[in-house]
């Protein structure tokens, strides 16, 4: 009988900085589309975790498969939005050409755009409102404008995994809205989206799954067993006001359904 491979294994993974490690053991699996958001601390290691995944850091010990193959053998099949910080926002670059960027992996050696990519990245400028912009430097948008470009040329890749770094911060309400409308688009159209995020209600109300990280991996698990204030209390340390908004939150949706 043939069985869908796991989307992502992640397997006793350590990462460390200058000997220091920073992650530890971190053990999971994902084997259905979802929503999932990776909350914690400030330096609890969630970007790191989400940089190791794809690689793009070096991996102290443990391992890492997507869609039952190794990260750089399904490596088309990702879509990876950055934090803006880390981006050259004055590269000389238009918004439509940074989102076309995105179809590339689909192309072969020495090939060039053609009508089906284009086609792709106007519809990804669209689904996040910067078809307007197509033609503007990427540093002359805000923050919240600059957020969408990158999440259009994820979207332009067409992938079936999205890791997303705070793909909220420092963004309009506007934005955020935007962003949120198409990661639930995203997770209808069965694929799996893993963001690091750090505001609890909107993981709460918004996404399926939660995986609380300080260091090492707290607990992870669907939203109404895992988001509690045991876990929490583990994952920052002591009280928090947040907790009474969480569980009052968690109370009211349970009622809910």
């Amino acid at each position: 009988m043939n069985t869908k491979p796991i989307l992502l294994d992640v397997h006793d993974l350590t990462v460390a900085y200058r000997h220091r490690p920073v992650l530890w053991n971190v053990d999971f699996q994902i084997e259905q589309p979802q929503l999932l958001g990776i909350v914690g601390p400030n330096g609890a290691g969630k970007s790191t975790l989400l940089k190791a995944m794809l690689e793009l850091i070096p991996i102290l010990s443990g391992n890492v498969s997507m869609l039952g193959k190794s990260v750089n053998q399904v490596r088309g099949r990702i879509g990876y939005v950055p934090q803006r910080e880390s981006v050259d926002w004055d590269f000389p670059i238009s918004v439509r050409e940074t989102v076309l960027m995105g179809t590339y992996g689909g192309l072969g050696w020495f090939k060039r755009p053609g009508p089906v990519e284009h086609e792709k990245t106007q519809a990804a400028l669209e689904a996040v409102g910067m078809e307007d912009f197509a033609s503007r430097q990427i540093g002359r948008l805000s923050g919240g404008q600059q957020q969408r470009v990158f999440l259009a040329r994820s979207l332009a890749q067409d992938a079936d995994i999205y890791f997303l770094d705070e793909p909220f911060a420092g963004v309009d309400a506007a934005t955020e809205d935007v962003v949120l409308k198409v990661l639930k688009d995203l997770r209808k159209q069965g694929k799996l989206l893993i963001v690091v995020h750090h505001d609890l209600l909107t993981v709460q109300r918004s996404f399926d799954s939660v995986l609380l990280l300080n260091g090492r991996l707290i607990a992870y698990g669907p939203i109404e067993t895992t988001l509690n204030e045991e876990n929490l209390s583990k994952t920052y340390g002591g009280y928090l006001p947040i907790l009474d908004r969480i569980g009052t939150a968690v109370q009211q949706d349970a009622g809910s359904r």
